[in-house]
């Protein structure tokens, strides 16, 4: 059950990079890796229960911590237009 979860998982990854790479805004592409990174997360999230491995999910946190603040600084780039 866990590898059909795993492997849908890794195809919305698949679209969400599809999206990342042909986005035709800036914005579309900063959503697009906001997707991608929570998406990532759950990924391995997912590969913790798959191989009763708990140190992927302490990089699960530290991914989704390090994806928020690259959301973060994206859109704080935009804001201010530099």
């Amino acid at each position: 059950m866990t590898l059909a979860i795993i492997v849908l998982i890794s195809f919305a990854l698949f679209l969400s990079l599809f999206r990342f790479l042909k986005g035709p805004t800036l914005t579309d592409r900063i959503v697009a890796f906001d997707v991608m990174s929570i998406i990532a997360t759950a990924l391995l999230v997912m590969l913790c229960v798959h191989f009763h491995r708990e140190v992927y999910l302490d990089v699960a946190l530290v991914f989704g911590l390090i994806g928020f603040l690259g959301t973060v600084v994206y859109g704080r780039f935009i804001e201010k237009g530099v």
